[in-house]
């Protein structure tokens, strides 16, 4: 039976061994001046199909999948069919008879269950308007080497109630570690979706929040999470946005609140000077350059799983 990833819950109880996958193959990579030994994707391949641009993500599967022995497949949705009045679903049907695995970014969650729908080889979420699951993978696996452990923690994520959110809440949940969201209230995450996160956090006895005061939400906080304001397709809203969220500027004064040890968090690309300032992203607590790093090691773990005979 194929597996998916669409939503960080797709991970299940496997996601704390994910994250120690993913450990372990950074680890390789490090003591083998940038070579992984095991090839476990040799002969596969993996169609990545791209409806927005990208940096870390494409760039990260990219060169992980070549460090697995795999060859990847850019799939730009402007040199596709499935750009020009092909279904999504044959799309799905014709790429599953190529490749071995499909990595989707795309504009639309709806479209992104459908192509996993009917793919007959793993799906991969690499970002819709729903939830950034490949991104909260990488983001727990780095809280847990800065502090040797998830469950317990206070993660406070200040700004929009985004897909970001969306992930971030989810995989807390599942993690054990104390989630709170701060966001305008005409902006605050889905409902559903804090609801499917309460019920899991009750298994794990943490606790499930979404508030409009940023500087309740990251009061001794052990990691202050942010994102972008406007995301990709939102341009037309960005004048509005950023004069509702300045209050939840991530800023040295807000940092202040939050535990001395606190790390900062953003999935990157920043808008400097408007979700977070210079002196913040670039400052002692900043670890978003090991986020970014880390989305390298845990697709590779995330990969192997999905993909292994």
């Amino acid at each position: 039976m194929k597996r998916d990833f669409i939503s960080i819950t797709d991970a299940g109880n496997r996601l704390s061994s994910l994250i120690t996958s993913a450990v372990k193959l950074k680890a390789e990579l490090r003591r083998g001046t940038g070579h992984v030994k095991q090839k476990p994707l040799s002969g596969m391949n993996v169609g990545l199909i791209f409806e927005k641009s990208s940096t870390r993500t494409r760039v990260s599967f990219e060169v992980g999948i070549n460090q697995l022995g795999g060859n990847a497949l850019y799939l730009s949705s402007k040199d596709l069919q499935m750009g020009r009045g092909e279904t999504v679903a044959d799309t799905a049907r014709v790429l599953s008879r190529y490749v071995d695995c499909l990595v989707y970014r795309a504009y639309e969650n709806r479209l992104m269950r459908e192509l996993a729908g009917h793919s007959t080889v793993p799906v991969v979420n690499a970002l819709d308007d729903t939830e950034h699951p490949c991104q909260i993978l990488a983001d727990l696996m780095t809280i847990r080497e800065k502090f040797g452990k998830l469950k317990g923690l206070k993660l406070a994520y200040v700004g929009d109630g985004n897909n970001v959110c969306h992930s971030l809440m989810l995989g807390a949940a599942m993690s054990g570690v104390n989630f709170v969201a701060a966001t305008p209230s005409a902006y605050a995450p889905s409902e559903k979706i804090g609801q499917m996160a309460a019920s899991i956090s009750l298994e794990n006895r943490c606790s499930i929040e979404v508030i409009t005061d940023p500087q309740i939400a990251v009061r001794k906080a052990n990691v202050v999470y942010t994102d972008v304001w406007v995301s990709m397709g939102q341009e037309a809203e960005k004048d509005e946005k950023e004069k509702v969220f300045m209050p939840f500027q991530v800023n040295s004064r807000l940092m202040a609140l939050a535990d001395s040890h606190a790390i900062v968090m953003h999935c990157l690309p920043a808008h400097r000077g408007m979700e977070i300032t210079d002196d913040v992203l670039d400052g002692r607590q900043s670890v978003v350059f090991d986020q970014a790093e880390n989305r390298l090691h845990a697709q590779k773990a995330l990969l192997v799983w999905l993909m292994k005979r």
